[in-house]
């Protein structure tokens, strides 16, 4: 008997449980509407024009090699990344109280920067409930005492606010308060400035530490300015110690490549080498030192003004496929005459959009419709097309006329 042989097989992951599922099926008609990755007209995952010139241009620079570099990342990359997040004129940044470390993507990111908040004592850390999956599994493996605070409300498919903000009153001094800084991941349903304003403040008045996750640069209101507002009010404006993830999978379409970076925001300029040097002795633990094809791409184009006009522009598009489809989707449902409030489809922010479905709907769409999605009714809206749109609308309406909720689930 071999030493692994009664070992057990861990559940499969949800989303790559569904996309198998969905590359098994030999339906032609099939839509995958789980996967969060952002899709062209044609349903494929485009390259950023931006992004293949500067590859081209790298391809032919001889002073490029593949050394390794530091376990904190590019210099180059971190320095402009700082400013992507805080502004050009960050009093954090003006004052040396903020500091950036190249990651891998945002999982990376999170899981360094939750790795130095615990060995510093923060033990208990709050999530949205829902919130991405990662979240928890991330929390859980490092060793935190993980709750969750109210955020969906599933009658009015909004945000509870109110319930939101009494969780954060009740949570323990030095609590870790992960918060989604726009596209909310899964609900897209996003805090309006003067909700953000009353989070702070009760994160301020318990003493609670707040730490960002930033996935989607752009993608909630078009502007990177505007979608940076939550983390720059808090940093600059409420003066708060802070941590930011951020992912460069999404607006600069680099899903394969890791390109991500964490951003810390502290009370003094002292505490950046003692930050610094620890984020490199659990780097150098956990993978050493990040990889640099990715980082030079972006570093290259956020440093070169015409460059990060063009990407601008090319996130700026992105955006407004989102939202074209969001507005198709909405105006099909309505004319459909789909039972129900549909205006949370619209009001939503980000590529991400909650339906509403209960599990049994969501379970008769991939069974007999062959419209693959989370079983929490979670959708990757620029997976919709033209071309699919009807097929998409038609299905929602026949399930949700058709099939109720069922409490077993």
């Amino acid at each position: 008997m071999g030493r692994f042989d009664s070992i057990s097989t861990d559940p499969p992951i949800d989303v790559f449980h569904l996309t198998e599922l969905f590359e098994n099926d030999g339906n032609p008609s099939k839509v995958n509407l789980g996967v969060g990755v952002f899709q062209d007209e044609n349903g494929k995952t485009p390259t950023l024009p931006v992004v293949r010139s500067v590859e081209q241009s790298m391809a032919q620079d001889l002073t490029l090699d593949k050394n390794y570099l530091k376990s904190v990342g590019l210099d180059s990359f971190c320095q402009a990344c700082l400013k992507l997040v805080l502004g050009e004129q960050s009093s954090s940044i003006i004052e040396n109280r903020a500091c950036s470390i190249q990651g891998l993507s945002g999982t990376g990111c999170l899981t360094i920067g939750l790795e130095f908040l615990y060995r510093n004592g923060y033990k208990i850390g709050y999530i949205s409930s829902p919130t991405w999956s990662n979240h928890l599994s991330i929390m859980q493996a490092i060793g935190f005492d993980v709750k969750r605070y109210r955020y969906w409300n599933k009658e009015k498919l909004n945000l509870d606010i109110d319930g939101l903000l009494q969780d954060l009153q009740d949570a323990p001094e030095n609590s870790v308060i992960l918060l989604h800084a726009c596209a909310h991941n899964p609900t897209g349903c996003d805090p309006t400035r003067e909700q953000w304003q009353q989070i702070s403040d009760v994160i301020k008045q318990r003493k609670l530490f707040p730490f960002f996750d930033f996935a989607y640069q752009g993608f909630s209101t078009g502007d990177l300015d505007q979608d940076a507002w939550p983390i720059r009010y808090f940093a600059d404006h409420q003066k708060h110690e802070l941590l930011v993830a951020q992912s460069f999978s999404k607006n600069f379409s680099l899903y394969n490549e890791r390109v991500g970076h964490l951003t810390g925001v502290f009370s003094s300029r002292d505490i950046i080498p003692k930050f610094r040097s620890q984020l490199t002795t659990i780097i150098r633990r956990i993978y050493s030192n990040p990889p640099a094809h990715g980082a030079h791409i972006v570093a290259t184009i956020l440093c070169n003004p015409t460059l990060y006009s063009e990407w601008k522009n090319n996130v700026r598009t992105m955006f407004e496929r989102i939202q074209s489809m969001r507005q198709l989707f909405y105006t099909k449902l309505k004319q459909l005459g789909t039972p129900g409030n549909w205006d949370h489809i619209i009001t939503q922010h980000g590529m991400i959009a909650f339906t509403g479905l209960n599990p049994r709907q969501c379970q008769t769409l991939l069974q007999q419709h062959h419209i693959y999605l989370m079983s929490d009714g979670r959708i990757n809206i620029c997976a919709i097309t033209q071309k699919n749109i009807d097929q998409i609308s038609k299905s929602f309406y026949e399930v949700i006329t058709t099939v109720a909720d069922d409490p077993k689930l």
